[in-house]
């Protein structure tokens, strides 16, 4: 099956979500990601105590703002989220926050890993780089959201990616829409 990992030209088309746990020595967190597909950009996390709706609802949220505050026009027409069959995502409290952002969304079936693996491997790097480099000495919550921030940061603005001409995913947008942006022509005297 054609999963459309290749489909985007370019920043906004495809998000994909998904959350992973991490032990601490107060009990789990959970961790959940919003990545857009064109350029592996992480748009939104959260960190939490729970697995609520929230936490998914949370990082949506966040992603929206980020875009948002880049452009004054942006708009998430056209945009696809993908995400697993968790309940999280398909809760009616998910749903509507799709729809009131206008987003269309895609759950893969139950079981199917492969729908949303890019968003696995985003949090599986992030798991083995910057949680497990530690080993299971995570306090609390606040430990695991500081790291999170850290990572976040790193992986947007310095992991190269050889499938995008080795620049970071803050780079990559930014040479895409230098490419969109027609400079207007001297007129000639």
């Amino acid at each position: 099956m054609h999963r459309g990992w290749d489909a985007p030209t370019g920043p906004d088309q495809l998000w994909v979500a998904d959350f992973s746990y991490v032990w601490t020595l107060a009990g789990f967190v959970y961790v959940t990601f919003v990545v857009d597909v064109f350029s592996r950009r992480v748009l939104g996390w959260r960190v939490t105590t729970s697995k609520h709706t929230a936490l998914v609802t949370d990082a949506l949220r966040q992603a929206l703002n980020v875009r948002a505050r880049r452009e004054s026009h942006w708009t998430s027409t056209g945009l696809v989220h993908r995400s697993d069959a968790g309940s999280q995502y398909t809760s009616v409290a998910f749903t509507a926050e799709l729809i009131a952002a206008g987003i269309a969304g895609s759950i893969g079936t139950v079981g199917d890993a492969l729908d949303n693996a890019l968003c696995e491997s985003t949090s599986g790097l992030f798991k083995t780089e910057a949680i497990d480099i530690t080993g299971p000495a995570w306090a609390d919550r606040r430990e695991v959201e500081w790291q999170v921030a850290r990572w976040v940061h790193w992986d947007n603005h310095r992991r190269l990616h050889s499938s995008m001409g080795n620049l970071h995913p803050i780079e990559y947008e930014h040479a895409h829409r230098q490419a969109k942006t027609v400079a207007p022509n001297p007129e000639v005297a």
